[in-house]
């Protein structure tokens, strides 16, 4: 994990729920990253290929048996290549390589595996932000 990574705005468990360590720390990061060209801070920070999965699809196929075999789904694993263009509905969209396949995928549905991975808070970030924008 980075060490240089603010974890500040991250929740913990309390007696209270779950909130960040400071008070202000979220809104100081929001702030933080409103003024943040994402495509080209992701870009400068992400290390290219890594491995993620799918824990968001807006999709309604994966209520279907046909989520399961079709690539790119709610789920799978994947190789993101390089972030290739941004959405304004669903935001920068990753090429990513499942077995064989190649497709688009919109980064805000994606989380880095393992935890462990130097990209994860990188993207974790991204969702966080594009979850509240």
């Amino acid at each position: 994990m980075d060490n240089d990574y603010d974890h500040s705005w991250d929740l913990r468990k309390s007696s209270k729920g779950n909130l960040p360590v400071r008070r202000d720390a979220f809104d100081k990061k929001y702030q933080e990253w409103e003024k943040r060209d994402w495509v080209i801070w992701l870009n400068q920070n992400l290390s290219f290929p890594f491995t993620v999965e799918r824990k968001e699809d807006y999709d309604d196929a994966y209520f279907t048996d046909i989520a399961k075999w079709e690539p790119f789904r709610l789920g799978h694993k994947m190789k993101v290549l390089s972030l290739d263009f941004e959405n304004d509905r669903y935001g920068i969209y990753a090429k990513v390589r499942e077995g064989r396949k190649t497709g688009h995928v919109p980064l805000s549905d994606l989380e880095v595996t393992p935890k462990s991975d130097k990209n994860y808070w990188h993207v974790r970030e991204y969702v966080v932000w594009f979850a509240n924008k």
